[in-house]
């Protein structure tokens, strides 16, 4: 006779993926969308609201500096959540890096500018950025591991990837925010129709909540903490046991991050400075570009698992380096059909790196240290790729008044992302070892029956 067991096994099994991954990705969305409002700010807000009396490129350079400093703090997050997360768990990680992220973007709303109270306000302005870094910096870890960890090992690439939807998602509320905001307060805009996107971000926080309490802790994790591998010090047990892995995890991502940066926070004011076109003709091209990331993303996750992550990996590098000087040529035509396919096509390839980019970094290292090692090589990234990017651009564009210094930049960054890639050691996260131990084969479907 047929019990139902069988039948109720994997339904509660997929019933969690399913959990997992809408909690990671809403999570991720909601913090990206507070991490790319600030960036949006920049470019067009905070440069007269928190520097004013500057030339407008030192108000542009200040303006980037301050976000480049929540940059520098994300691998200090990767590195503080990254101990938890791989101590106590994912799940309970990531609601504190939610909370942080939330409530430093909602304080940023309310925050008075220089002719308010002078020199305070881009002194209050920059601890707010880190305190956005750190929460960021200790969310992608969390988000990916919950997602992919729930995954069979046959799917990582497409699970993984479901988080790094966090991006176009968060990019596409932020400046859809933005517009609407900008449409609405009119010439009120630069004085208080910013800050309602910002302080929005409290019900995010309150939706974000509500999801990722209802998930379950991921089966790898549970398996680390029954078989008593649970490492005391996870962020310097990888450093010292797995440092190749950490640091070309983060140069892999130069071709990716560093671009990607230029193409939604520097060409905002590369496009209105130097091309002379519209904010709102920028911003409606990159919500389209975004969009197209809701389907391009996954998409490229999945064709990892068919022909590989390293050979997916391998063409979005590539492709990006040839783009780099037809990007800024479609630009300085400033045709509108033609900067929007710029943007467009710029997402669309920097897509391809980042569509299987989390499984192929979350990958090199085991269930009990893969918090610390992916979150901190994915955040290295952000003190040599992500944050410097608009500050080298604006500072070639000032120095040459041209383009061509950028792309040639983007190709050197594609250049040594190429060279980590090649160097990053294959797939170390196999049983049998203290810092790969991964859960048996079934285990996931075993320890998901049993908490359901």
């Amino acid at each position: 006779m047929t019990t139902s067991t069988p039948v109720s096994e994997p339904e509660t099994v997929r019933s969690q993926r399913r959990r997992a991954v809408v909690a990671s990705t809403v999570g991720t969305a909601i913090e990206w969308y507070d991490f790319f409002l600030y960036g949006t700010a920049a470019a067009l807000v905070f440069p007269q609201l928190f520097f004013p009396g500057q030339s407008a490129y030192v108000g542009v350079l200040a303006s980037f500096g301050t976000q480049f400093v929540g940059f520098a703090a994300r691998p200090i997050g990767a590195a503080i959540f990254g101990h938890f997360g791989d101590r106590v768990g994912r799940k309970s990680t990531l609601v504190m890096t939610l909370v942080l992220m939330g409530v430093s973007t909602f304080l940023i709303g309310l925050l008075p500018g220089y002719a308010t109270i002078g020199f305070a306000a881009p002194l209050l302005l920059v601890l707010l950025r880190i305190v956005q870094g750190i929460g960021v910096g200790g969310e992608w870890g969390g988000s990916v591991l919950l997602s992919m960890e729930w995954g069979s090992k046959r799917r990582r690439g497409l699970m993984a990837s479901w988080p790094q939807l966090g991006v176009p998602l968060g990019l596409l509320a932020s400046t859809g925010m933005v517009k609407l905001m900008s449409s609405a307060s009119g010439d009120g805009f630069h004085s208080w129709g910013w800050r309602i996107p910002f302080l929005a971000s409290v019900v995010l926080i309150g939706i974000g909540l509500y999801v990722r309490l209802r998930v379950l802790e991921s089966p790898a994790f549970q398996e680390v903490k029954q078989e008593r591998e649970v490492v005391r010090m996870p962020v310097l047990s990888v450093l010292r046991e797995q440092p190749r892995e950490v640091l070309t995890s983060a140069f892999v991502r130069l071709s990716e991050q560093a671009p990607f940066y230029l193409f939604i926070t520097f060409v905002l004011t590369y496009g209105t400075e130097k091309v002379g076109l519209s904010e709102a003709s920028l911003l409606n091209d990159t919500l389209i570009a975004a969009a197209v990331g809701l389907i391009s993303v996954p998409l490229w996750g999945y064709v990892s698992d068919l022909v590989g992550r390293r050979l997916t990996y391998g063409i979005g590098i590539a492709c990006v380096g040839v783009f780099a000087f037809p990007y800024f040529a479609l630009l300085n035509t400033g045709s509108s059909g033609l900067v929007m396919l710029a943007i467009v096509l710029s997402l669309f390839f920097h897509d391809i790196q980042y569509g299987p980019q989390a499984a192929l970094i979350a990958e090199s290292f085991g269930a009990n240290v893969r918090y610390s090692g992916a979150g901190l090589g994915y955040q290295l990234a952000s003190v040599i790729a992500g944050g410097p990017a608009p500050l080298i651009a604006a500072a070639i564009l000032e120095r040459t008044d041209s383009s061509v210094g950028i792309s040639w930049y983007m190709i050197g960054c594609c250049v040594l992302a190429m060279a980590a890639l090649l160097l990053m050691p294959r797939n170390t996260a196999e049983p049998g070892t203290t810092l790969s131990k991964e859960p048996a084969p079934g285990k996931a479907d075993a320890a998901a029956a049993e908490a359901g």
